[in-house]
């Protein structure tokens, strides 16, 4: 069987910080818990903020499609919001060590440039769904920061800490986080 060094340091990482703090994943850190050198993780990553930037990408591709997988695309923008989110609580929900190395992702030095190259990414569903003019003409004015964190930031929170909620509960919590981001009257209906 051949295994995915590479793969594994990523995976390393995020267990490590999200168990840990940035500072708690030294490149020595990491390799151990992959199961590999440490010369081994730096042939794959040269410095650890590249393997912070890679292990977060992975991630947000996954957290992305996890999402976009579940909308209907001719449903209605409050609808599909609800869709999204439980799609996304899900993954991560799955893994809550995702859930807790991306607020660790959020409370660092890394958030600004992280987020900003993931939101100029053009293949990202997430972002597009979101750039869709109706969802757009939906939305308050407010910063994407803001939006993320009133819209995302409750998800992450709840899975991080592996709240156990039912489905009503939750399709309650992510109706909520639409009326916190949205202009009165696009409330979603029982779609």
């Amino acid at each position: 069987m051949l295994i995915d060094r590479a793969a594994a340091v990523r995976a390393a990482l995020r267990r490590l910080v999200a168990d840990r703090g940035f500072h708690g994943a030294s490149m020595s850190a990491v390799a151990k818990e992959a199961g590999v050198a440490t010369g081994t993780a730096y042939v794959h990553y040269p410095s650890k903020d590249e393997l912070i930037r890679a292990a977060y990408r992975e991630l947000k591709a996954e957290f992305s499609a996890a999402g976009a997988a579940a909308i209907d695309p001719g449903a209605p923008p409050a609808v599909r919001f609800r869709q999204l989110w439980l799609g996304c609580h899900a993954y991560l929900a799955e893994d809550p060590v995702r859930a807790r190395f991306l607020i660790q992702v959020d409370a660092s030095p890394y958030a600004a440039a992280l987020h900003a190259e993931a939101m100029a990414a053009a293949d990202d569903p997430l972002v597009a769904s979101v750039a869709e003019a109706d969802v757009r003409a939906a939305l308050l004015p407010l910063p994407e920061e803001v939006i993320y964190d009133l819209a995302i930031g409750p998800l992450l929170r709840l899975a991080a800490a592996e709240r156990p909620l039912d489905v009503a509960e939750l399709t309650m919590l992510a109706d909520g986080c639409w009326r916190a981001v949205s202009r009165p009257g696009n409330e979603a209906s029982t779609g």
